[in-house]
């Protein structure tokens, strides 16, 4: 496929006009320009700490570097030199998860969060004169007020003065550092610190339309440079979160569970936004440089772009109602018909305008080169990518029908590939489709493809047999409808033999012992009904038919004491049994009588916020392995996107077309952290290796993708992006609650063998 031009320009029109325009701000352009990144490679290996290293941030002159690992131990790093200047011991009996400099302190003041629940803060000026290896240094302040693991510290950039922690706990809590003492006196009860600014341990809701009663276990938080008052937190479910800090409640001691408080806005993928029980959460969450975008990273998922104003940009709020129409057919009565008598590939009916012919004829070859690959069934990648410069690098300079024919050839692929949700991206695109043109059968066939591979066949059926009547005489809607049809008749009988007490034949666990692994976990495997569709809308699914778990725990202790909160103490009592057995049901409130629930009336009266749907998708990364996997922002203008795997590689994506620009070998096994320098064309990743990587455009020759001498082969490009889709593919939906496997923290069950994590850096 011929290279495909970048967006930010050349970079010797952009110092042209730095010499033409005194006031034209070409520097923040030149940060990170595309021309830089095609030789990004690695400079250094900054060598110090003796584990993982799981937190790493610049200060704001870009001067320092600051790290934080699994020995404990935080690490200065000096960015002119790149030696390490100080190696404290910071007294931490647990992984370190967050460091950060206190802004406007002449980066004296430097603080921790880590896996043993507290926040340390140290005064950097009282190691002057000692050497680097010379660490004993006493904390200024010490924060044991947290109960779970503190996974993210955040800062306000002018404020020297409070820095807020945000907790497996699910608080969020604010650290005024002027106040004398940091904690309570040792031996009174942690509740006694009044700093919850955010109270979530109510406040996680396993599908939009549930309300917030679950465990919120925070794993993220981040504060707007250019509107502080904006915070935003993502955790244990598929919603990111923005808060008002001026519209808060003052702030309280843990001594009672409050309710949580409204949120300005909600964020997710609408395809996320129902998947109720699931493993699946945010390990991410940021702003964008200029505070008008955030960017969420998923373990089990890809990372998704957002507007925080949508009326902004491309992303649009919806409903509840919206996920269920967007699944079921209805007529289109407002669409734009476009007459098929207009004659040319170019039609802009919305726009006097005017166009160079050379962007509508660029814009048909790359639709001609992905229709190719359509056509071939082969290097979909490319091809997807080619429909995405159409349709997100070109989008003001094409009209309706081009962006109709754009829209149904990346829908097509996408169902080809078949990669995590693809199914659903294709869905979008042909719902997009449908308002250019009502009267095109095509986006309503490919619909229906969608759905028959998300497994819900018999909305699949109306949308083909919706499509009969706008091509009544082609086979191929003919040949779909039919198809449908069998499908569902074949799941209809199978269902009703394993009614009458038969092994379903489609069933791979039927006639074997399922392990406890199994009992714990629903696996994914690499099925798209299971992966992609809401467990209750999934009408060929025999879930109803599957084993239920219910399970009674004994912890000893008060969850207010000090205990490891990666391990579980006490016992553990399963009680098994299928679905709708009386054993099942007895003792549940109101099941025999078939009243409804206290649980079922507080679902019912309660009505769903509307959240902000994705305007852009970034895929070929894996995360699922550590719950510190970030996406950042590159450069003061944020063009390109940047994300750690599990393969030990490092993805960068232009931000507007979401296409993959460099994919480089960062670590051993996993990369977790992805740091841009302030100003230069400078980043530091770490991951489960215990050095820092430091990457500069310092390669001598130019590539794409491939990564130059520190990346793979181009050859290997999809082959790595083809394994790590698989990986996402076999993620395990838990069938026990979120927060009661936080608490087991179980490793692979093998016969019948339990064995603890042996890794704990997530």
């Amino acid at each position: 496929m011929e290279s495909l031009c970048f967006h930010d320009g050349n970079i010797t029109d952009l110092i042209n006009k730095r010499s033409l325009h005194v006031r034209h701000d070409s520097g923040h352009g030149l940060q990170m320009h595309s021309s830089l990144l095609e030789r990004m490679a690695l400079e250094r290996e900054l060598e110090g700490h003796q584990g993982c290293v799981n937190a790493i941030a610049w200060n704001s002159k870009g001067s320092l570097l600051i790290s934080g690992s699994d020995d404990t131990r935080m690490n200065i790093w000096s960015y002119s030199s790149r030696k390490l200047l100080h190696s404290i011991e910071t007294g931490h009996t647990a992984n370190i998860f967050c460091t950060k400099f206190v802004p406007e302190t002449s980066d004296e003041l430097v603080v921790s969060g880590a896996g043993d629940a507290e926040v340390r803060l140290f005064h950097l000026s009282h190691l002057k004169g000692r050497g680097a290896e010379d660490s004993g240094l006493t904390p200024s302040a010490l924060f044991q007020c947290h109960t779970r693991r503190v996974k993210k510290i955040a800062v306000e950039v002018g404020n020297p003065h409070v820095v807020w922690s945000a907790s497996e706990d699910g608080t969020v809590r604010q650290h005024d550092l002027r106040e004398g003492a940091s904690c309570p006196p040792a031996g009174s009860s942690r509740q006694e610190c009044r700093n919850i600014l955010l109270d979530l341990r109510c406040g996680a809701k396993k599908s939009l339309t549930d309300p917030p009663k679950q465990l919120f276990a925070l794993k993220s938080c981040d504060i707007s440079s250019t509107r502080p008052h904006l915070l935003l937190v993502g955790g244990s479910d598929a919603f990111a979160r923005l808060y008002d800090r001026r519209m808060l409640p003052p702030l309280s001691s843990s001594q009672k569970k409050l309710p949580p408080p409204p949120c300005v806005s909600y964020f997710c993928p609408m395809h996320l936004s129902d998947r109720g029980r699931s493993s699946m959460h945010l390990t991410h969450v940021a702003f964008s440089p200029n505070g008008e975008e955030v960017l969420l990273s998923y373990s089990g998922e890809h990372v998704y772009l957002m507007d925080v104003n949508p009326a902004h940009g491309g992303s649009m709020p919806y409903t509840s109602g919206d996920v269920t129409n967007l699944m079921n057919f209805a007529p289109l009565l407002n669409g734009i018909e476009l007459q098929s008598s207009v004659s040319g590939i170019f039609v802009n009916g919305s726009s006097s305008k005017r166009i160079p012919v050379t962007k509508p004829e660029k814009c048909k070859k790359l639709i001609q080169m992905a229709m190719k690959t359509l056509k071939e069934d082969s290097n979909f990648y490319y091809g997807i990518e080619a429909c995405n410069e159409v349709l997100e690098g070109c989008r003001d300079d094409i009209g309706p029908f081009l962006t109709l024919e754009c829209l149904c050839t990346r829908a097509a692929i996408l169902l080809k590939r078949k990669w995590k949700n693809d199914a659903h991206m294709a869905i979008r695109d042909c719902h997009r489709a449908r308002k250019l043109n009502s009267s095109s059968f095509r986006p309503l066939l490919l619909i229906a493809d969608a759905l028959s591979q998300l497994g819900k066949h018999k909305e699949a059926l109306e949308f083909a047999i919706g499509a009969q009547p706008l091509a009544p005489s082609d086979s191929e809607v003919s040949l779909k409808v039919e198809s449908i049809k069998d499908h569902i008749a074949a799941a209809e009988a199978d269902k009703a033999n394993k009614a009458n007490g038969g092994e379903s034949r489609s069933d791979p666990r039927a006639g074997r012992v399922l392990s406890l692994s199994d009992i714990l976990y629903r696996s994914d495997a690499n099925s798209d009904a299971s992966q992609d569709g809401p467990r209750s809308e999934r009408e060929d699914s025999d879930d109803d038919e599957e084993l239920e778990l219910a399970f009674e725990t004994s912890i000893s202790g008060d969850e207010g004491r000090d205990v490891d909160p990666d391990i579980l103490h006490g016992s553990l009592n399963l009680r098994i049994h299928r679905r709708g057995d009386s054993t099942g049901e007895t003792g549940r409130a109101n099941g025999a009588s078939g009243l409804p629930t206290s649980s079922q009336k507080e679902k019912a009266a309660y009505k769903p916020e509307a959240v902000i749907d994705m305007k852009q998708r970034y895929v070929g990364h894996c995360n699922v392995g550590t719950d510190i996997k970030q996406a950042s922002f590159l450069g003061e203008r944020g063009e390109y996107i940047a994300c750690g795997s599990d393969d030990g590689r490092w993805f960068i994506w232009e931000k507007q077309t979401g296409r993959l620009i460099k994919m480089l070998h960062g670590d051993e096994a996993v990369v977790n952290c992805v740091q841009c320098h302030p100003y230069d064309c400078v980043v530091a990743t770490s991951g489960i290796d215990s050095t820092i990587k430091i990457w500069t455009p310092s390669a001598s020759v130019p590539s794409l993708v491939a990564g130059g001498a520190a990346g793979p082969e181009t050859s290997n490009v999809l082959d790595a992006m083809e394994s790590n889709q698989r990986r996402l593919c076999r993620t395990r939906e838990a069938v026990l609650p979120f927060e009661f496997l936080e608490r087991f923290r179980m490793h692979e069950f093998t016969e019948g063998s339990l064995h603890p994590f042996e890794c704990t850096q997530s």
